[in-house]
């Protein structure tokens, strides 16, 4: 009889001849039906070759979240996976989150791999297939494949690109890589005329990076003969955008390099852009521009032997001059140069560039936590109206009460007792724990406060949820965990997205007050300050901390901003009311005066 046969059930839906894979063997055609008597069937895809895997894509961690950055995979190609186990660490614009997995298989082809950067949300970046499938057989989606092989033949494709030599006495000036992350600037304003002479230090043009708008400075001296790019235009780094030529030269009679190609194709790699034209570093380390080498050339003298005195100890023309006259060196016969049909004419393939001096900065590349905070503080600066309020709180009986707590073994800090009083005093004033969304002020029910918490990858706001209704020693406990999740990175997304009232407190570092910005969709930031003797009225030593409320101008008006710290300032004051209920009747007190 026939052995064990599997059907590739794939196949039999796009062709007309069925493969059969016989146990231990290889694939064969069948074009003809094999008897029925004779066939035992299995259909089990872990044994067939192509197997497809299931599309496992850059998930959304956050409201906010467009971008991703995959950490760490905890899960390697041929590991089993649960529901529930976690298979990768991804950075989100908020903090660093495990993504976990919702149905059981295996890893079958990670195909992002670790430590990629800006993975838009929905991009394949892994392949899983079922348990019981053969995870080595995995066939990578067409369009993937198509793409690979597209890029396959268009890099085999590409010609080689030859360098072109500007000639004698001209050089070919690229937009410059003023910093390391540039790949293209735009030309701000020319600070030198077509005819203008140029001297070592001299800037050129301010142009925009990708940073700020920086001057481009030469190390050559000569004549700026011809712009080629406008003011306004944004070029590709190592693109020709102007033409120098030696002093003493007719510098309307320069060269204008062609091209047959595209800026964009013909603009070298930023990495690749390392001095202006011909002038390269001798082998005695000396650099110098194409000025000095034809001084070297016509007086027959090694750049080893001169000492130079420009910055970063450059040879320039001058000390060239100057050491030819003290020793009275005689030029040489000067070496023919090519006829003028054999000259090439440059063009834009790999014009060189100069990079201008070494710069004393560091460019330092922010995470996408950064990035979003960055974007969402500036347009809460921009677009909420922020009003701000400060007091200052006698805050003695608050320390005298935490002394007696820690000797009975109670841990608690001013920030927890300043937390406990917040929420009492937004239950008070309910018009303080709001959000505005939609053009529109909505008033949240619960006190859920936010805690600011700086991390290595930037500030998160963990929350403490219900906090009116936690005791001083739970809001404690809690902050205590959740700082110190957030600081391992181990944060889920319910655990820092949302709030309806946020506390930054930098009394830790001896700040005595600042202005915190708004967390929107939040209405209200509070910022606390640290504690300092001063003297009364009395002339006996107090200890008063300030608070400052930041609070948005079109959901809060000044009287409720001002009655919320009249409350948190009576119940800090008396900590002894935070479990004695006396809350209300503090406000009724200041309404009398």
């Amino acid at each position: 009889s026939l052995p064990c046969l599997t059907i590739k059930m794939a196949h039999i839906l796009r062709s007309k001849s069925v493969h059969l894979l016989l146990k231990y063997g290889n694939p064969i055609a069948l074009h003809v039906p094999v008897p029925l008597k004779y066939q035992r069937l299995c259909f089990h895809t872990s044994t067939i070759l192509d197997v497809i895997g299931k599309k496992l894509s850059m998930p959304s961690l956050s409201p906010t979240m467009e971008n991703g950055t995959i950490v760490k995979w905890l899960k390697k190609e041929g590991d089993k996976i649960e529901p529930g186990d976690a298979i990768a660490e991804i950075q989100t614009d908020k903090a660093i989150v495990t993504m976990e997995f919702d149905d059981e298989g295996v890893m079958a082809k990670i195909i992002v791999p670790e430590g990629t950067k800006d993975i838009k949300v929905g991009t394949l970046i892994a392949l899983t297939v079922e348990a019981d499938e053969d995870w080595k057989t995995v066939e990578m989606p067409a369009d993937l494949a198509e793409a690979s092989s597209a890029a396959s033949s268009s890099t085999e494709a590409s010609p080689p690109v030859t360098k072109a030599e500007p000639p004698p006495g001209q050089q070919n000036i690229g937009m410059p890589a003023l910093s390391p992350t540039m790949t293209t600037g735009t030309i701000e304003k020319w600070l030198k005329k077509e005819g203008d002479e140029i001297q070592p230090g001299d800037a050129l043009a301010d142009i925009q990076t990708d940073k700020a708008v920086m001057s481009f400075e030469l190390e050559e001296e000569g004549v700026l003969a011809k712009i080629l790019i406008p003011e306004g235009s944004q070029v590709q780094v190592g693109q020709l955008i102007a033409v120098m030529v030696e002093k003493g030269m007719d510098w309307k009679k320069a060269i204008t390099p062609t091209s047959t190609e595209s800026a964009t194709s013909a603009a070298p790699s930023p990495t690749k852009s390392t001095a202006l034209a011909d002038a390269k570093p001798p082998s005695s380390g000396q650099v110098y521009g194409l000025a000095v080498k034809r001084l070297l050339e016509e007086y027959d003298l090694s750049s080893g032997t001169i000492k130079g005195t420009g910055r970063t100890n450059r040879l320039l023309k001058s000390d060239v001059l100057a050491y030819i006259q003290i020793h009275d060196v005689k030029k040489v016969t000067p070496k023919s140069a090519p006829p003028p049909e054999a000259v090439k004419t440059p063009s834009l393939e790999e014009i060189s560039v100069s990079s201008g001096r070494p710069s004393p900065y560091k460019d330092i590349e922010i995470s996408n936590i950064r990035a979003v905070i960055a974007k969402r503080l500036g347009e809460s600066k921009r677009t909420i109206p922020h009003s701000y309020a400060i007091m200052d709180i006698n805050i003695d009986k608050l320390l005298e009460l935490r002394g007696k707590l820690k000797t009975e073994d109670i841990s608690v800090s001013v920030n927890d007792f300043v937390t406990k009083a917040v929420a009492h005093a937004l239950v008070e004033c309910p018009d303080i724990n709001t959000l505005y969304q939609n053009e529109q002020v909505v008033r949240v029910p619960k006190v859920d406060v936010s805690i600011a918490v700086a991390t290595k990858n930037g500030l998160i706001t963990p929350i403490v949820f219900d906090t009116a209704t936690k005791s001083l020693m739970d809001i404690s406990k809690n902050i205590r965990e959740l700082a110190e999740k957030a600081r391992k990175g181990q944060l889920k997304p319910h655990e820092f997205q949302g709030g309806t009232f946020t506390i930054s407190n930098l009394g830790m570092f001896g700040i005595k007050e600042f202005s915190a910005i708004i967390n929107p969709p939040q209405t209200a930031i509070l910022a606390v300050g640290a504690g300092r003797e001063e003297l009364d009225s009395s002339l006996m030593k107090v200890t008063k901390m300030s608070i400052q409320l930041s609070y948005d101008r079109r959901a809060i008006d000044e009287d409720q901003a001002a009655n919320f710290l009249a409350i948190l300032k009576a119940t800090l004051e008396d900590p002894i009311f935070l479990t004695a209920g006396r809350i209300q009747a503090l406000r009724y007190k200041r309404d009398a005066y």
